[in-house]
């Protein structure tokens, strides 16, 4: 009986509206459900199971009268309330619903044992369901308040001493960045990510959930190309022209060449070992696409998404990974867990292997999926004066990255301390927590072997004070941010103008 009740609460639609109804009618009803008709038939449901109960307490009493089964009703609530059932409905589970019985058997037992007078054993019941009902109702109106305490837990993490930015070191400061042509000024805000297709057009997301397209070539012209929701992050183009695009809070989706918008998948393989459900996505963050069709992408972090990233990444835990969509049977896997926010992803040119970036321990790995190094991991670049964020391949065969923030020595100090992010998180606002430098504009370019070839600055922010994502395409470099309301285009000195760079694996022009 349990496990069809389970089943019945968890999998089909009936159970789902009676969750939906005890949790809030007026939502319920908003969403379309029969609110009426299904409480008819919740009552109808729980009258036909207390009969069954009825006759199985008959069949082993082996006798029935009108006072049978007096006062087991306080029993019922209080096993439901021990079990963490809300009385306000809409929060509960059948497997809290035994364990809270089996608690209630064992008290019931217990004051047996104990061999107290008649009535004491309802009296002690009485007195744990007030008490569990104070407890729920007392959780229901301080519960965020609890909750951000003990869900936010930082750990110690120690950053080597920061790589030096001074003349002759191949992270030496720069203005070349400082001048560059804007696109879109004031007309897009959080171009996370850019990309542009064969045709010369530019694409990225928006904090309003669309993907914006800019005619080419001069980029002055733009509309809203498709509508998909939640937070358009990581873009990539596959062999027939789909937009891929990760979508913080609702998954990996795709719009067609007509624009239509199909979702490719939302969940993956839960982890047999993992104490909470890591099968849905909730930060999916960047991708890219391999020559086989497979679709590598990152998801920052399994506890938090796109609008509580900053508290996810003053945890500095591993609750990142890195997993794989295969059109060819649609199957979604993890194939990287505990990466300490996995942010970004590129294959490389061999075609074999990805690199992607740890945000927060300021590192760039590579992992190999195919060849006979798969299933090998090394790191490539270690120490960083930066947070690295978007990786993209360049004309020349290098790669580019575009470092989030800039450390500082007073946020390097803070990783080392954790009780003073909790405070942080626990007693100031959002906008005045301590945040690495994100006024400086940077954009690094470096080998497969991890050695620096160039290094771009802005260094007084004048275009792009934060850049999360750049990509080559036809002798320009373009450029986004996340808290940025415009698109820099750059001219890359003696690169190739022919080279598109929308995925130049796959030989696309």
């Amino acid at each position: 009986m349990a496990v069809i009740a389970h089943v019945f609460l968890t999998r089909l639609k009936l159970g789902w509206h009676i969750q939906a109804v005890g949790g809030s009618r007026r939502s319920a009803h908003n969403a379309g459900i029969s609110v009426r008709r299904t409480v008819c038939l919740t009552y109808v449901i729980s009258g036909a199971l207390t009969a069954c109960a009825g006759v199985l307490y008959a069949a082993r009493l082996n006798a029935a009268g009108s006072d049978t089964g007096a006062g087991l009703e306080v029993s019922a609530l209080t096993a439901a309330v021990l079990a963490g059932v809300s009385l306000g409905g809409g929060r509960g589970s059948v497997v809290k619903g035994m364990l809270g019985g089996v608690v209630e058997l064992i008290i019931q037992s217990s004051l047996v044992q104990l061999g107290l007078r008649s009535g004491a054993g309802a009296f002690v019941l009485g007195l744990v369901l007030l008490a569990a009902v104070a407890i729920d109702v007392r959780w229901l109106k301080n519960r965020l308040k609890v909750l951000s305490r003990v869900y936010v837990s930082p750990a110690y993490f120690a950053l080597p001493a920061a790589p030096t930015t001074e003349p002759g070191s191949p992270f030496a400061l720069n203005e070349r960045l400082a001048n560059v042509e804007v696109i879109g000024l004031a007309q897009v805000e959080r171009p996370e990510d850019i990309i542009v297709d064969r045709n010369g057009h530019l694409y990225c997301g928006n904090r309003y959930g669309d993907v914006v397209r800019y005619f080419g070539p001069d980029h002055k012209k733009w509309e809203i190309f498709a509508h998909i929701g939640g937070g358009p992050l990581g873009l990539a183009f596959d062999r027939d022209d789909n937009l891929v695009v990760c979508v913080s809070g609702i998954g990996l989706y795709m719009v067609r060449p007509d624009r239509e918008v199909v979702k490719l998948t939302d969940e993956t393989n839960r982890s047999g070992f993992s104490i909470i459900d890591d099968s849905r996505m909730r930060f999916a963050d960047d991708i890219d696409i391999a020559p086989d069709g497979r679709v590598f992408f990152s998801e920052a972090t399994l506890r938090f998404d796109i609008t509580e990233w900053a508290v996810g990444a003053l945890e500095a835990r591993g609750n990142g990974r890195i997993l794989c969509y295969d059109p060819r049977n649609k199957s979604t896997r993890t194939i990287i867990s505990n990466l300490q926010f996995a942010n970004r992803i590129c294959v490389t040119y061999d075609g074999e292997s990805i690199l992607f970036a740890e945000t927060w321990d300021c590192r760039v790995q590579r992992y190999w999926f195919a060849g006979p190094k798969a299933g090998k991991r090394e790191v490539v670049i270690d120490n960083l004066p930066g947070y690295p964020d978007n990786i993209n391949r360049a004309s020349d065969g290098n790669y580019w990255l575009a470092p989030v923030g800039m450390r500082s020595p007073a946020f390097d100090l803070a990783w080392r301390m954790p009780d003073l992010r909790q405070r942080m998180v626990n007693c100031i606002p959002h906008d005045e927590w301590l945040y690495p430098n994100m006024n400086t504009g940077c954009v690094f370019k470096f080998g497969e072997t991890g050695r620096i070839v160039d290094c771009l600055w802005d260094r007084h922010g004048t275009n792009h004070p934060m850049n999360t994502s750049m990509r080559e395409d036809r002798g320009h470099l373009y450029i986004g941010g996340t808290y940025s309301n415009r698109i820099g285009k750059w001219r890359i000195p003696g690169a190739d103008p022919s080279w598109g760079g929308s995925n130049p694996i796959w030989g696309r022009k």
